[in-house]
């Protein structure tokens, strides 16, 4: 059986970099333990553990055992170090206010919990020798290793946290589906070298994860009634998906100018006959209707979800209401 664990610091919401580490190790492991490494308080985020949590639940990463934090096993890692003394082999294994360094804490930990094989950034891979020898000098077999090249920014350096949805809670808040960014991180695997962020191809997958979405699904994650979800489907993200629905259901107040008469005239006769709302616009549209103008009337906006779906989406009453309205 193949035993892994992930084990990020509670500094906040994970780095995407962060998140491919767990998605590799769940795709990898048969077993995973879930580790908070929070032996350096400096590090330590309020609401840090919280939030990283919350990102794990959300990409759907689930874990066997955990969450363990290593600041509750500390006389474990000291009790461990004693045969051993405060430095190896020029390495502090415990401060001077006797509190354990990552490396004593991590390995340790890893022996504890039967660890076969340690999955992590190519950030790590420097520890790899002396995380070696400390698990021979504590009488245990080192496990295999494994590093994975990290995600770059644009400029070829590693993605700045403050880089445009180098986080996962600014891809959520952005509206991307967890299944877009899930899938992207299994695309990457466990890659060898280090990978540039693909933002693009993220948003692509979250057209793809919203079009796969039985409805209603998607209207409860865009917070929507069933009917709206027509409209939805052109939604680039959920965020877009949400504010789709919006204009439909609380629509700007507008007033169109008269020349804008002539289209809305021939928008109620064409809705009386109770006709399809494709049809419909294709109607208006042959005639060289202002089919903005219509948009215009019934939403309050220029842009939005094809014009087709906001009339069938909307009751025939209300929308005649719309047009009067605008019509002023």
């Amino acid at each position: 059986m193949k035993r892994v664990r992930f084990a990020p610091s509670p500094t906040g919401s994970l780095h995407v970099g962060n998140a491919l580490s767990a998605v590799a190790n769940r795709s990898f492991g048969d077993w995973m333990l879930l580790r908070i490494d929070d032996t350096d308080p400096a590090r330590n985020v309020p609401g840090g553990e919280e939030a990283l949590l919350g990102d794990l639940e959300w990409l759907g990463v689930v874990w066997d055992e955990g969450p363990v934090r290593q600041s509750e096993r500390r006389e474990r890692h000291l009790e461990a170090a004693a045969p051993l003394g405060e430095r190896f082999d020029g390495i502090t294994l415990v401060r001077e206010d006797g509190t354990p360094t990552y490396h004593l804490a991590s390995v340790v930990d890893d022996v504890d919990f039967g660890i076969t094989h340690v999955i992590r950034g190519n950030d790590h891979r420097p520890n790899e020798d002396l995380h070696r020898r400390l698990f021979q000098a504590l009488g245990a077999t080192p496990p295999e290793f494994v590093h994975h090249g990290l995600i770059l920014g644009a400029d070829g350096k590693k993605l700045a946290k403050r880089a445009e949805g180098a986080t996962v809670a600014s891809l959520r808040e952005a509206g991307i589906p967890a299944e877009a960014v899930r899938r992207y991180l299994e695309e990457l695997g466990l890659p060898r070298h280090d990978v540039h962020y693909d933002l693009p191809r993220i948003r692509r997958l979250a057209i793809e994860a919203i079009a796969a979405m039985p409805d209603d699904e998607l209207a409860e994650r865009a917070g929507a009634p069933p009917e709206l979800v027509p409209a939805l489907r052109g939604a680039r993200d959920l965020k877009e998906a949400r504010d789709y629905a919006r204009s439909i259901l609380e629509p700007e107040p507008v007033v169109l100018a008269e020349d804008s008469r002539p289209t809305l005239e021939r928008f109620r006769e064409l809705l009386g006959a109770d006709g399809d709302a494709r049809a419909l616009v294709r109607e208006l549209k042959a005639v060289g209707g202002d089919l903005k103008a219509l948009r215009l009337a019934l939403t309050g906006r220029e842009r939005g979800p094809e014009l087709w779906t906001v009339i069938a989406a909307l009751p025939r009453d209300e929308a005649l209401r719309r047009v009067d309205a605008a019509l002023g």
